[in-house]
């Protein structure tokens, strides 16, 4: 721990996100200072909160903890334990090596017994299409090339091979894929699925997106990790994907609310439902930043150092500051993607569990399943039973679902009336087999903004943005909005961490910007 340092600057966080929250807890933990977080929302968490619909939780997107960050993985055992006794459901499918699992001492995060633990749960995500299950990313076993079929088998080999030798200059994600996968494999693991995503063609998204989510992934790994695995004894093996995550025992806003309570234990502000309207200047420093509450009531609070996680394009049209035409048009015209999840509560699903991972109730064992059907608009299901059996009210009786939409703020899906919505989704999910709608016992439907910040349109010219931003001296940007990159959440916490320690160091804020920006895939071990 770094030596506190006792100063009575005024630190102004915007967002009680995993970034904001984390920024404040690193202040807290490590200097004097008292930071204030200004959260436009009655939630705590961003993103990543939790809903409770009847005692059934909704996690919005589905957010694994897991990285690669020992401070970020400290960060989080300071907050919450890791389970060392069997789970709900682990008791009910009574496995034979339960026992074994945990220590024979008596445990202190028993889930059965105590709130705030961490699950330790497997990975297991899969895609779906042609009504098959197809492991992703996309593996060389049997059961892959009988899926496909003998003759898309020759085609995807083919086309790997011509891309292999013909590597396309990578102007677009669409080359990006191609140039990784080939061109068949492409058209039919992720043309569709990204056009669902960012609604609009690969050839027009910018490469940096598969750069930041995809990396390092390709048909050579594959084929590496598949030889590894066949030559070479499991315990020597590097996995490819992680195969095992932690996770809050009723979600993620479970954990965020838990750390949203140290904050305020150890001095620091929280105030929902304050939307940040103004950031004031005096010559290109931050002075104060004007809020509206849920009451219309307007209220100034004065700022020595604003660290910000709410959008670019809604931090810029705040500014009460002139701002070069080209960097305000580019920042205010940047593109997102917005959500939208259809809670489902089901007797059960239509299909069985025919994979080799043992699960309660014989349901299918993913966490989530990339929809890759072409006749639907659905991208994404959720399984909440298999996230956290607490995250289901009735675990023993029922199944707990969220359908994933991606769409943009005022499209047809997003204007669509709320019964004709969940109508829709449920009959897709009916459509591809999935379940009956018969088995449908109560629904809901929530709605996200912003949820997702894209690489099309202005984006080319973020560059501009970013060092604008960054010439502001007592601005920091963090979080996925306040980066306008699609970070997973650990490199949002990092970012939140990373902006104190260079406020606190003096230090330069490229740091901040560097997060995410490594070369291989997030989720290799």
């Amino acid at each position: 721990m770094e030596e506190k340092q006792n100063n009575n600057k005024k630190i102004i966080i915007i967002g009680a996100g995993p970034a904001g929250l984390s920024c404040a807890y690193y202040f807290l933990k490590n200097t004097d200072f008292k930071p204030i977080i200004l959260e436009e929302s009655r939630y705590i968490g961003g993103i990543s909160k939790t809903i409770n619909y009847k005692g059934n939780r909704i996690d919005l997107g589905g957010h694994r903890f897991f990285t690669k960050n020992p401070d970020v993985m400290k960060l989080w055992e300071e907050i919450f334990p890791v389970q060392d006794a069997p789970s709900k459901d682990e008791i009910l499918m009574e496995k034979d090596n339960t026992n074994k699992k945990y220590n024979e001492i008596q445990p202190v995060a028993n889930p059965e017994t105590k709130e705030e633990v961490f699950l330790k749960r497997h990975r297991i995500s899969r895609i779906y299409f042609l009504k098959k299950f197809f492991d992703y990313p996309i593996s060389l076993k049997p059961q892959t090339f009988i899926n496909m079929g003998f003759i898309n088998v020759i085609k995807v080999g083919f086309s790997y091979l011509y891309s292999s030798m013909f590597k396309r200059n990578e102007n677009s994600l669409e080359d990006f894929y191609i140039n990784r996968f080939g061109s068949k494999l492409y058209e039919m693991f992720f043309k569709d699925y990204t056009q669902k995503v960012w609604g609009i063609h690969p050839n027009q998204i910018a490469p940096d997106w598969g750069n930041q989510r995809v990396k390092g992934i390709s048909i050579i790994s594959v084929i590496k990790n598949s030889l590894f695995k066949f030559l070479i004894k499991k315990e020597n093996v590097e996995t490819s994907l992680i195969e095992e995550f932690i996770y809050p025992k009723r979600g993620p806003g479970q954990f965020y609310e838990a750390m949203a309570d140290k904050i305020t234990q150890m001095g620091g502000e929280i105030i929902l439902n304050n939307k940040v309207i103004g950031i004031e200047f005096k010559d290109n420093i931050i002075s104060s930043v004007k809020t509206v509450d849920s009451e219309n009531n307007e209220h100034n609070y004065e700022c020595d150092v604003l660290f910000s996680s709410m959008p670019v394009k809604d931090l810029i049209l705040a500014f009460n500051k002139e701002v070069e035409q080209s960097i305000r048009d580019t920042a205010i015209n940047l593109p997102y993607r917005d959500f939208i999840t259809v809670g489902l509560l089901v007797k059960k699903f239509a299909i069985k569990n025919t994979s080799k991972y043992k699960t309660f109730a014989d349901i299918i064992p993913d966490c989530w399943i990339y929809i890759q059907e072409h006749n639907v608009k659905i991208g994404r299901l959720q399984i909440f039973n298999n996230w956290s059996p607490y995250m289901v009210k009735d675990f023993e009786n029922t199944v707990w679902l969220g359908l994933e939409y991606f769409c943009s703020e005022n499209d047809e899906l997003w204007n669509m009336d709320e019964e004709n919505f969940i109508n829709m989704a449920s009959g897709e999910l009916s459509k591809i087999g999935l379940i009956n709608k018969s088995d449908i016992l109560d629904s809901t439907l929530i709605k996200a903004k912003k949820a997702y910040p894209a690489y099309f349109g202005t984006y080319k010219n973020f560059d501009k943005v970013r060092d604008y931003l960054n010439s502001i001296n007592n601005l920091y940007c963090i979080g996925r909005n306040g980066q306008h990159r699609y970070n997973n959440m650990d490199h949002s916490i990092l970012t939140g961490i990373y902006g104190a320690k260079s406020f606190i160091n003096g230090s330069d804020k490229i740091e901040i910007w560097k997060v995410n920006t490594e070369n291989d895939y997030h989720e290799k071990a």
